[in-house]
């Protein structure tokens, strides 16, 4: 066997061949380990054992029509690792996104980078060496001429020749695929369909032409183009509820971003202790109003696309992330410039991550954020941060010096990073006893949830003695979820469910995050039934605060309107309803969590229903990617000048407007006196009596910092 494997060593074309046979196997065994395409039928598992062979054969026949033997084998070797690279950086992207790359992920990377180097080791698995072994035995045999070089190169008419059976075996290919599963291009909203039938070389081709014909749309874009969201928009606007609007009017409003939290932490408990003890009770106090069936509806913009939601109501794109690949032009009328045109209020974003994290540093500009104290306002040295930046005890603490300092009313928001994949603390940190299953990323994940709690806790508590708790409506509401899909048959017997009978169903309804409104001094508060997502969230706000909605282009709807549309579009096209919950072509019923057999009746419901989520998802994605808004102009609001705002500076800043204001100043520190209130935050964080380092675990930069080095930033600390 090993004779006969060195005899076709020695020919190009058993070189070749061999490559793609190796290449495909380690295709098919990601295929069938790593990703999850939903496989149901003998010509779909057909399809996805094929689908890799016709474009690899393609791909790596592009050096057969190399005449100089060197050369052959060496871009050979090189299709085939850059093949390999795109095949390995999928699989750990779909470890934690369950989606694959696009071209989008791939060009915003450079704005999300920062931060995601511990998140990307934690997804390395140990037999991932079965991706790379295939190339490095390959090359080693070259390099040690382990085999003959075969010098006679391949005749043009036979390289052509696989060239054709390779293009022929993929419109083959293509032509099932449509067979089974009709406009699959034209229809298209799942990637794992696209990968499933065509292959993943396949769908990064898809993926570029159809990112390419977006931007060549967006520089087409018309003013009329804005007529059929402007149409969809006021038709689906709900009109305020009478006995909520403007119960807010004039509080400070504080958003508090609790990362990767779900749902099922509230009132969770584990080894007898509650997970969140704070956040229940404030879930269930007669002050907030909570709301348990609310989804995140992100997609591959994560948290970046969960802000864009709250702050602009409307969505994500259906690849990549908004805030990445738009935020620098886009036109937006988003809560920061709304809340400052129609009530003066200030803005400010508190995080303890680099500016540039997520393009946020040019997003928050063309949003209308005043004020953008990221990692270069703290000290993130030494222990005192994580990957992802600034602990959450130490951001809110340290937040204090900048937030007294804001103009009242202000609208802030605070991100808070520590409860992030992989969910990992220092022990200094955490006394809670969490599970032990097989999976690190489950059992931290109710440890960081846990510090995170304290945190909220802690602020909590500075805001009743400083005196701003009864001032303002505070919004707490989770991202996206924590724990991926690939984790759910592990957390399953945790949430009291089997392994062996959890179902897409089930995934779906993890999906829920906590949001609550909380109007401290209020009473009348409840656990709402309402059902929600955060596209909803901007129009509530308002109307709570006595702003109406009615004249801004948004896809959400009031919470508490009689009006509010129930139906929650998730980013690829799947929603759910009270009643119903619709995953691809399977219909679920929420009362039973069982597929429903469906009658003409159900099926009118739900085609209504999926028709409605796909136009407001095209539209949204239409008024985006074509930069839509800059055509239009809502009586009252003035388009957003982005140079206006510089990010460096912002407490010298803050003071000057104090001190020009002088006695009709309305911030907290001026209310107070002119003393600072920031020695009434008492935390229990080691690393707040730690002295500073030379050392961190993130690059602390500020883009609108102009000086060269690093100084300036370390005296704002």
């Amino acid at each position: 066997m090993l004779k006969q494997l060195r005899q076709r060593l020695n020919t190009r074309l058993g070189f070749f061949w061999l490559l793609v046979l190796f290449f495909w196997a380690k295709t098919i065994y990601a295929y069938l380990t790593e990703f999850s395409l939903g496989v149901s039928d003998i010509l779909q598992v057909l399809l996805m054992l094929v689908n890799p062979i016709a474009i690899t054969v393609f791909l790596f026949g592009l050096a057969l029509y190399i005449r100089k033997t060197g050369f052959y084998y060496y871009l050979l070797l090189l299709i085939d690792t850059l093949n390999t690279v795109i095949l390995y950086a999928n699989i750990i992207y779909y470890r934690e996104f369950t989606d694959f790359m696009t071209v989008s992920t791939v060009t915003g990377y450079s704005k999300v980078s920062q931060g995601l180097t511990g998140s990307s080791l934690a997804l390395v698995h140990w037999y991932d060496w079965l991706y790379w072994i295939d190339i490095i035995v390959m090359l080693g045999l070259y390099l040690f001429k382990r085999f003959r070089h075969d010098d006679q190169p391949i005749r043009k008419r036979k390289a052509f020749a696989i060239t054709s059976v390779a293009i022929a075996g993929f419109a083959l290919n293509l032509a099932l695929a449509e067979a089974n599963r009709p406009q699959l291009l034209t229809r298209t909203f799942d990637n794992n369909y696209i990968v499933k039938y065509l292959g993943l070389d396949a769908f990064s081709l898809y993926d570029g032409i159809k990112d390419e014909r977006t931007n060549h749309q967006r520089a087409s874009a018309k003013k009329s183009e804005l007529d059929t969201v402007k149409d969809f928009t006021q038709s689906h606007y709900a009109s305020p509820n009478s006995s909520m609007y403007g119960i807010a009017k004039g509080r400070n409003v504080i958003v508090i971003h609790l990362e990767s939290f779900q749902q099922f932490l509230i009132g969770k408990k584990v080894n007898g202790k509650e997970v969140t003890p704070f956040l229940n009770k404030l879930y269930h106090s007669q002050s907030t109003y909570a709301f348990k069936n609310f989804f995140h509806q992100v997609g591959q913009g994560k948290t970046s696309d969960a802000e864009n939601m709250l702050e602009t109501s409307t969505y994500g794109l259906s690849t990549g992330s908004l805030f990445a690949q738009l935020g620098s032009d886009n036109t937006f009328q988003a809560a920061p410039a709304i809340l400052n045109q129609r009530s003066n209020y200030s803005s400010a974003v508190f995080h303890g991550n680099v500016a540039s994290f997520w393009n946020r540093n040019n997003t928050y500009k063309n949003m209308g954020y005043q004020y953008f104290f990221d990692a270069s306002y703290f000290d993130t040295t030494g222990d005192k941060s994580t990957g992802y930046g600034l602990k959450d005890k130490l951001l809110f603490k340290d937040s204090v010096k900048y937030l007294e300092r804001l103009q009242q009313p202000f609208y802030v928001k605070y991100i808070t990073v520590t409860n992030h994949f992989p969910f990992t603390m220092d022990k200094e940190d955490t006394t809670f006893k969490t599970t032990d299953t097989s999976d690190s990323a489950i059992n931290g994940y109710f440890q960081t949830a846990h510090y995170l709690d304290q945190s909220i806790k802690e602020f909590y508590a500075y805001l009743k003695k400083s005196g701003l708790l009864k001032n303002s409506m505070i919004v707490l509401y989770g991202d996206h979820y924590g724990l991926s899909n690939s984790e759910n048959s592990t957390l399953a017997p945790l949430l009291g469910k089997s392994s062996d009978d959890w179902t897409s169903y089930d995934s779906a309804q993890l999906q829920r995050v906590p949001f609550m409104i909380n109007l401290p001094g209020t009473k009348g508060g409840k656990i709402e039934s309402t059902y929600g997502g955060e596209i909803d969230v901007l129009p509530t706000i308002l109307h709570l605060l006595g702003i109406s909605s009615k004249r801004y282009i948004q896809f959400g709807t009031d919470l508490f309107s009689k009006q509010h549309d129930q139906v929650v579009a998730f980013r690829n096209r799947d929603f759910v309803t009270p009643k119903y919950t619709v995953l691809s072509d399977k219909v679920y019923s929420n009362a039973t969590g069982k597929q429903v057999e469906m009658t003409d009746a159900i099926q009118k419901v739900i085609d209504k229903d999926q028709k409605k989520v796909n136009k407001e998802l095209s539209l949204s994605d239409s008024l985006n990617s074509k930069n839509l808004l800059r055509f239009y102009h809502p009586k009252g609001f003035k388009k957003v000048d982005a140079s206006k705002y510089n990010y460096a500076d912002g407490l010298q800043k803050e003071i000057k407007i104090e001190n020009a204001l002088k006695k009709s100043a309305t911030s907290l520190y001026a209310e107070n006196g002119d003393k600072s209130t920031t020695s009434l935050y008492k935390t229990d964080a080691p690393e707040a009596s730690h002295k500073k380092t030379n050392s961190t675990r993130i690059q602390i930069t500020n883009p609108d910092d102009t000086s060269t080095t690093n100084s300036s930033s370390s005296s704002k600390k």
